[in-house]
Parts: structure tokens; sequence; C-alpha cells
């Protein structure tokens, strides 16, 4: 007779944990319910009731890892604490910690504290996870310019830093950040429906850096089950732009190829990252107070926020075609941050490299005299059939009229939406839903006619999702 095998525990994450206590507070589900949704035990989730405060403490901190699932207590943790609290001090001062450094300081607070303790390398490795550290970032204080504001009466060009002209265009960057009700549709949209979104290009167009979309919901229930770097955009649980993450990741990345850029940044932005340690391979141009120029180009806005506009209305027209008796703002209720994550990945795709080019050049951003030529109007999607032109450049620039109506809730829709949402929150598509779903959009290609060229695309995806299944 087998004797049964032990029942293997299934640990939660920080960010797993985060989703649970959103699910008891705004769902208003059983724990039971809850734990079988996340395959755990009820006492697995009684546990983290009553470690709510602690819990999202550690979520609001920054510093906690958000995929730990264990967080396991330093025997030594008065010289952990007393290391973390010196590294932020040495960060703050822009010195390069290394860590030799962080090592031969560990064990100089520990002979202050009268412990016998020597720090090994994987002792000061599980420091860093513990703590949330980055490994082999370098930080050195950037220098701030222009130093005043330029004199009145220059062109726009005369106005940049004279640094600029010592970067090629393709190492020229410029970001901006911009609000977006990423599921308004014509005359209906609401305040809370607004998430940010923060765009970055080099003024060649040939570069341009993930999306990073800001909302107010720490966890959305879209992204249950769902592997955030395999996204094709970024998420932050919060409208304010995580500049210093940000940076941070955008300087290694500089960094690993070798480079040295030029970040075009407004000059608020620049002051609120005044006290903030430097970057070693991205070199921060603030415009100037005065300048009416945004750091990335008006008009690159604009045709992002005309593709995402164009792409949204075509996936809320086939969303009626399906469910018979939808209206358009019925439809729209449904999208979620999840779905807008991939428009907004899909618009700035979207955005041509020419019309980037050319738009530096005209607003002065970019070395340069003459922009090249370009049609600007082939440049942006074709008006969706229902509206004029007129309407569909005023809901482009939706973000600048008063609300007047809307929902707010992420689970509001209709009712057929709610189930299949629900269901979706109950078991994750399987490895046979994946190949199954595959046949049948084949089927559905094969019988309505489409381009080969198509089938190639298809081809690619089958390819990926098949290799995928075999790991």
């Amino acid at each position: 007779m087998e004797l049964s095998s032990k029942k293997k525990l299934h640990a939660l994450s920080l960010a797993e944990k985060i989703q649970v206590l959103e699910l008891l507070d705004e769902s208003k589900m059983s724990q039971s319910e809850v734990a079988r949704r996340f395959q755990v035990s009820q006492p697995q989730i009684s546990r983290i009731c009553k470690n709510k405060e602690k819990l999202l403490a550690d979520w609001c901190s920054g510093t906690a890892n958000r995929e730990r699932k264990r967080k396991r207590e330093s025997k030594y943790s008065g010289i952990d604490e007393a290391l973390l609290c010196w590294y932020h001090i040495a960060r703050a001062k822009a010195w390069d910690v290394t860590g030799p450094m962080l090592l031969h300081k560990a064990k100089e607070l520990a002979d202050i504290m009268g412990q016998d303790f020597v720090p090994s390398i994987g002792w000061l490795v599980r420091w860093k996870r513990r703590n949330n550290v980055g490994f082999g970032a370098r930080h050195v204080l950037a220098p701030s310019f222009p130093p005043e504001p330029p004199p009145p009466g220059l062109t726009s060009q005369a106005q940049l830093p004279l640094s600029l002209k010592d970067f090629s265009p393709e190492d020229v960057f410029g970001c901006a950040e911009l609000p977006l009700l990423y599921r308004a549709v014509p005359g209906s949209f609401g305040a809370c429906d607004q998430i940010q979104v923060l765009l970055c290009a080099n003024s060649r167009g040939t570069e341009k850096r993930r999306v990073l979309l800001g909302g107010l919901q720490a966890a959305p229930r879209c992204f249950f089950g769902i592997r955030s770097e395999a996204l094709p955009a970024s998420y932050h649980p919060d409208l304010g732009i995580p500049w210093l993450e940000w940076l941070a990741q955008f300087d290694r990345d500089m960094g690993q190829q070798g480079r040295q850029v030029a970040l075009l940044l407004a000059a608020r932005v620049v002051e609120e990252l005044a006290g903030l340690p430097g970057l070693y391979h991205v070199k921060l141009l603030p415009l100037a107070a005065s300048s009416t120029t945004p750091p990335l180009p008006s008009s690159v806005v604009r045709a992002f926020k005309a593709h995402y506009r164009h792409r949204l209305l075509g996936k809320l027209a086939a969303i009626q075609s399906e469910r018979d008796g939808t209206s358009l703002a019925e439809a729209g209720a449904g999208i979620t941050v999840l779905d807008a994550l991939h428009v907004a990945s899909a618009a700035w795709a979207k955005v041509p490299p020419q019309l980037i080019f050319s738009s530096f050049i005209q607003e002065g951003l970019a070395p340069g005299k003459t922009p090249p030529s370009s049609h600007k109007a082939s440049e942006m999607p074709p008006v969706p059939g229902g509206l004029s032109l007129e309407e569909f450049s005023r809901f482009v620039d939706l973000e600048g009229e008063e609300p007047r109506s809307g929902v707010c809730k992420e689970e509001t829709g209709t009712e057929d939406e709610k189930g299949d949402r629900e269901g979706a929150f109950e078991s994750l598509p399987t490895k046979a839903d994946a190949l199954r779903a595959l046949g049948t959009l084949r089927r559905w290609f094969e019988c309505n006619s489409t381009s080969p060229e198509l089938f190639e695309k298809f081809y690619d995806c089958e390819e990926e999702v098949e290799r995928l299944c075999c790991l």
C-alpha cells in the first residue's frame, strides 16, 4: 500500500498577498473562496489578514522584494538595519558603492556593536535580496545645466544647452508623461478612468523605450497570474511616475551598451530629482523653465494618442459585433488596465520613426537645420467609421475636457463581461487551452479569406506557443 505523499505548500509572494487583501476588501469574497482561487489553504489566507498592516507597509515602502515568497529575518538584524541606513546615506551622497565596500562596512558596524560577525559574499547577496538593493549599478552626480535661462530673442535651437551638440541624434532622448483616459468612448468618460503614461524615444525615432503605465490600483485583478516580464509594457501602482527607478534602469541599459546619452526633461522634473543620486551613462538636459516646448514633441504625443484611440475603437467595435445590443459605452466599461497596457504598447509601436525625427528637428530638440520632408497626414491613423475628422480630433484630445459621465471600478461592465472575467480568475489558461485557441484562430482565418501574409505572422505566433508548451 502506497503512502500518500505530503501536500506541497504553495507560498504566495508579497504581490500575491496584496491581491488577496484587495479581493477580500473589494469583492467581499470569503476566505475559503479566495483560498481556492490562489490554490492555498484557508489558514494561510487568515494569516495574511492578520498581518495586513505589515504587508501593506512592506508594499508601500518600495524597498521590499515584491516577488519574495518568504521573509526570513537575518540573525544579525541590527547589523542588517545599520548597513541599510549607511547604504542610503552613501547613495544620497552619490558614492560609488561596491560589494567589497559593503562587506568592509558591515564588519566595521559589527565591531562597533560588539558582535562577533564576519560577513561573507553569501550573506551580502542575501542582504541585497532582503532589502531589494540593486546589483552593480553605479551612480555618480550628474552636472546640472543650463546654469541660467538663455537670453530672450534666440531661436529654439539656440535655447538648448550647448552640450546637446556633443551628442549624435541617436543618443538624444526625449520623454514625456501624459494623462490618458484609457477606456473613454466619444461622449462618455469618467475622471477615475485615467492612467498616467510615460513615453520615451531618441530623436532619430530608431529607439523607443518600453512604455510605462501608472494607475491607482496597487494590484488590479486583471493582472492575476500575469508575469510582468512577459508583458510588452510596464505597470506602476501609482499615478506618479517612479522617476528614480525608471532612470536607474535607463542608466543600466545604456551602460550595458557602452553609451553616453542625453535625456531631455522638463525643468520641473529635474528640480524634483535634484536631491537624488546622479547617473553615470545618462546626462539630464532640463529645458528652460520658461520654455513651452515639451521634452518629447507634442506631435509625437498626439500621434500616439490618435493610434491608441483608433485601436481602442476597433476593439470596442469587435466586442459590439460579438454581443448584439451592447452599446459603445457598455463595451468601453469592460476595458481593463491590462487591455490598456497592450493597446498602448501597440499604439506606441505604430508611431513612425520619420515622424519622430522630423518633429524633434522642427521643435529644436535635436541637432539639425532642415527637417526631412514628411507627409504627416499619411502617418496618422485613418478616421474611424462613424466619426468625422473633427469628432475624431476632439476625441484624441479628450484629456483636455471635463468628464461628464462614466464609471470608475475595474470590474464594471455588462453581466456577461463580469462572468467572463470571474471565470478567468477562477482558473488560468492551460497549455491545452492555448493549443485549442490556436486551432480555432487558424480555422477562422481559413474561413474568412484572409491574406497569405497574415498566415506568416500566425505561424510565428504558433511556433512560439508550441515552444512554450514544451517547457
